[in-house]
């Protein structure tokens, strides 16, 4: 019996052509001429697409994180395992942060239940942070959840007192650390910005429910500065020059408030080193940048003067925006000079702004065309009034 797949096909049938008449050419009857022409109907095609179908993920991207981190400590080998994937996790989706952590730290609460397995935890934490480009900032926001949200607080001492004990082993060694070879210094200088990022970020709360941050920690970065500059090579000095960017402002206020004039020394420190060191020029440079930073109380803003109150006196921004001019001889001036007004009364009468010349042979004074020697150079006198009144409170203001 056969299935129809085994029959050889049969050759096709060539197509009748129709009678020719006498001339050759082909004869049409009556009731092809007639006919109305067929309208072509597309076949349809059934779509495999299905709403049911799995969610699409381009080649490369990692699947598993599209999804929320809900994996517990009971679908991994060991703690470890589960640690390390949610650290992972985090460096390569950071937004998720404030999503999940709350299901990590619940998680740990139920499987770091011994002192070793809060010691190990700690130590993924201080690798990761120390060890992942730009993971820093995030390692110390996890640290600080962690410190406030873990409930296990062994005899060795809570995570806080762990993480602290973990940085201080990396702290006795800096001097060595700050000479030591390449690979030394980088791994220094990534604890030193973790550090420096701990400093910010971690919360200390008092008994009377005040926010503070660590002292020793501070104490510790002061320290640290003095490492780096002790030791003018240039990976050092940029490290150094990173942490005062990140922590200056707040380091240099706790110690007005205490009365301590460390920045200051730090500073004079900075400066010594740029005139002494034999450091790069790109890195001299970085240096005097970050003493103008702090000149200018890094960077700060201070919301309380608004746009009206501002003068010369109390804002040494307010000339920052003003047009720079210069003399006859070359020599620049803004309007912050005290001779602004006589210097700028000479510029006006030495440069012809709107010259009579010509471009390309084309006379471009508009002498000769009837349309322009039909305008008035007079103005408005409406626009006139609006102009002097726009002048008189213009000058008024500069004054105030």
């Amino acid at each position: 019996m056969s299935d129809g797949f085994d029959r050889a096909p049969e050759p096709a049938r060539p197509a009748s052509a129709p009678p020719a008449s006498e001339d050759g050419l082909p004869r049409l009857n009556a009731d092809s001429a007639m006919a109305k022409p067929q309208v072509a109907v597309a076949p349809v095609l059934m779509s495999k697409l299905s709403a049911n179908a799995p969610e699409f993920y381009p080649s490369g991207y990692a699947s598993a994180y599209a999804e929320p981190y809900e994996d517990g400590c009971e679908d991994y080998p060991t703690l470890s395992d589960y640690v390390q994937d949610f650290l992972n996790h985090l460096t390569e989706q950071p937004g998720s942060f404030e999503a999940e952590i709350a299901h990590f730290a619940e998680t740990l609460n139920g499987c770091v239940t011994a002192d070793d397995a809060l010691q190990e935890l700690v130590e993924l934490v201080y690798q990761q942070a120390t060890s992942i480009p730009n993971f820093s900032y995030m390692g110390a926001r996890l640290c600080n959840y962690l410190s406030h949200h873990l409930t296990i607080s062994p005899q060795s001492g809570n995570f806080r007192q762990l993480l602290l004990q973990r940085c201080r082993t990396e702290y006795e060694i800096k001097d060595q650390a700050a000479k030591g070879d390449e690979v030394t210094r980088k791994r220094f200088h990534a604890f030193v910005l973790f550090l420096g990022e701990l400093y910010l970020n971690l919360e200390i709360k008092g008994t009377n429910g005040q926010v503070t941050r660590a002292d020793i920690l501070q104490v510790g970065l002061r320290e640290l500065l003095n490492a780096l500059f002790s030791n003018p090579m240039d990976d050092n000095l940029i490290c150094a020059v990173k942490l005062l960017k990140l922590t200056g402002s707040v380091l240099e206020d706790t110690w007005k408030e205490k009365g301590k004039s460390d920045m200051q020394e730090i500073i004079q420190r900075i400066e010594n080193v740029v005139l002494d060191a034999n450091c790069s020029r790109d890195v001299k440079q970085m240096l005097l940048k970050l003493v103008e930073l702090r000149s200018s109380n890094w960077g700060r803003v201070h919301a309380t003067s608004t746009y009206r109150e501002a003068t010369p006196e109390n804002d040494p921004n307010y000339f920052m925006n003003e047009p720079t001019f210069y003399t006859s001889d070359g020599v620049p001036f803004t309007a912050a000079d005290p001779d602004y007004q006589e210097k700028y009364q000479e510029l006006l009468e030495r440069e012809d702004f709107f010259p009579d010349y010509e471009e390309n042979g084309t006379d471009l004074s508009g002498a000769g065309d009837p349309y322009l020697d039909d305008i008035d150079d007079e103005m408005d006198p409406e626009i006139e009034e609006a102009y002097e009144k726009f002048c008189l409170e213009s000058e008024r203001k500069r004054k105030q």
